[in-house]
């Protein structure tokens, strides 16, 4: 057995890649603080009852479980940080007034999202309590935007949908849920000819026909700013879908400027168990999968006892840095070993602070290479100098 072989789609990350995904971390971050949003960090292993609040059964098929030794109950390992931010807030933070909350750490799926993607993603995200307006799902939005921005993406492609379209449809239709589920997984998947027939038999299943007609046209209200005039013109007149409307052409009248294309997907159910309103995907090229996803979901607190209204955002920060303009790492500056010297120890202080690299070249070292090192210092005319590194 080659006990060095990592398991499929886990893997190692390098120096150069480590620091590109740290750089960006750290930028992010930096950024999520200068808006307010507090950093937390919820353990990796929690009771699979907490883990999967309010997220579906999806989840439980993406999580690695184990038996915990102490208490005989099933414990999970992370599989996304939303729930456990909604549980941070709704139990030890317990504030009235709008709370902001960021994290970054890995999470585990028991399988890839996609063929190339990892199992072991490094998950950034932002959370917005307690307000259930536009105003806040713009917030997290104009947020996400800035820090793809910091991060190097510049070509944004923002996709933007309504959960509230679909269930508006079928909320007074009186259909059994299973059936909810499969009419879910035909509109997520596109799959026409599925659809068509399972509005066919919804004839038994009391859709009316306005609501057939509605269902077959979502996969079609795809597309620019004509999504929204066709849907207003074709949709059955409902309050709730006049307003799901509204909020997206306000939503991208505001961030038309800041992106390179804006689509609307009226079909798009990313999330459907736990999202109740907009949803936001963001792509860029290079990349056919989406960089980054989001949208509201004010139900989930209630699986903790506490509804609050909910909005965010998430990224694999290990995709995002793959994506970017940051390569390379920087070379250091090479020491040689005397820690009786003063001004040389003083030195080595002050470039640590200003924020170079200095390695020190330890006993036994000299003469040979020393990785990532393209300049030393040189002591001539009573200092210390830098010189560059010569072959």
């Amino acid at each position: 057995m080659r006990n060095w072989l990592l398991p499929e789609y886990i893997e190692d990350v390098l120096p150069r890649d480590a620091y590109r995904i740290e750089k960006i971390r750290r930028l992010i971050m930096d950024m999520l603080f200068a808006h307010g949003y507090q950093f937390v960090m919820p353990p990796l292993l929690e009771y699979v009852e907490s883990l999967l609040a309010g997220s579906g059964s999806g989840m439980n098929l993406r999580m690695f479980k184990v038996v915990d030794q102490l208490s005989g109950r099933m414990m999970g390992l992370r599989a996304d940080m939303t729930p456990q931010a909604a549980r941070i807030d709704a139990h030890l933070l317990n504030t009235s007034g709008v709370t902001r909350l960021c994290y970054a750490s890995s999470v585990v799926h028991t399988v890839p999202d996609e063929i190339t993607r990892t199992r072991e993603p490094f998950q950034v995200g932002a959370e917005l309590y307690g307000h259930s307006g536009i105003e806040s799902d713009l917030e997290i939005q104009c947020l996400l935007l800035e820090c793809l921005s910091v991060s190097g993406i510049h070509s944004i492609h923002l996709d933007l949908g309504h959960i509230r379209v679909f269930r508006s449809l079928i909320r007074d239709s009186g259909i059994k849920p299973e059936f909810e589920m499969e009419l879910y997984a035909a509109l997520w998947a596109k799959d026409i000819n599925s659809l068509k027939e399972l509005v066919r038999t919804g004839l038994n299943k009391r859709l009316t026909r306005s609501v057939q007609n509605a269902l077959l046209l979502l996969p079609e209200l795809y597309g620019d700013g004509t999504v929204l005039l066709s849907a207003r013109q074709h949709l059955p007149d409902f309050p709730e879908i006049g307003e799901a409307l509204d909020q997206l052409e306000h939503v991208a009248r505001i961030l038309q400027p800041y992106v390179d294309r804006i689509t609307f997907d009226l079909a798009d159910l990313r999330g459907y168990h736990y999202h109740t309103g907009m949803v936001f995907a963001v792509y860029t090229p290079g990349c056919p999968a989406p960089i980054a996803l989001g949208g509201r979901y004010d139900e989930i607190g209630k699986s903790f006892g506490r509804a609050r209204p909910a909005t965010g955002f998430s990224l694999d920060l290990k995709q995002l840095s793959q994506l970017t303009d940051m390569n390379g790492y920087p070379s250091g500056i090479l020491a040689p070993w005397k820690p009786e010297d003063e001004k040389l120890t003083a030195m080595v202080r002050q470039l640590r602070a200003e924020g170079y690299i200095v390695v020190t070249e330890l006993p036994g070292e000299e003469n040979q290479e020393v990785t990532g090192c393209d300049r030393k210092l040189v002591f001539r005319n009573g200092n210390w100098e830098i010189d560059p590194v010569t072959g």
